[in-house]
């Protein structure tokens, strides 16, 4: 165990011996500043753009207004208390569940 850890010490030490002194690179100790591109254009006001029509060449129809209800035909609503009672009674159709009850005391 201590030659495997020994081994890999000596790796690390010379992959960070390698990197220290290693290529034909040198960095030196000259602070780098970055320069940001600027856009002139930035948040300037400007007037809006003509309105672009998002359809096609075909003819369009708008309207406005309310259709009635009865135009539009809908299912005929069950009463809650019918939705209840045949919940009632797909429940009591299942079967129990156990027929002895343990009681410990």
């Amino acid at each position: 165990m201590k030659k495997v850890l020994f081994v890999l010490c000596l790796l690390c030490t010379t992959g960070a011996f390698a990197q220290y002194i290693g290529g034909s690179r040198t960095l030196s100790a000259q602070p780098q500043s970055y320069s940001f591109p600027s856009n002139p254009a930035h948040a300037t006001y400007a007037p809006m753009a003509a309105e672009l029509s998002v359809l096609s060449n075909s003819s369009y129809t708008a309207a406005q207004g309310d259709r009635p209800a009865s135009d539009f035909p809908q299912a005929e609503a069950a009463s809650l208390g019918l939705i209840a009672r045949e919940f009632k009674k797909q429940h009591d159709a299942l079967p129990k569940k156990s027929h002895v009850v343990w009681i410990n005391q």
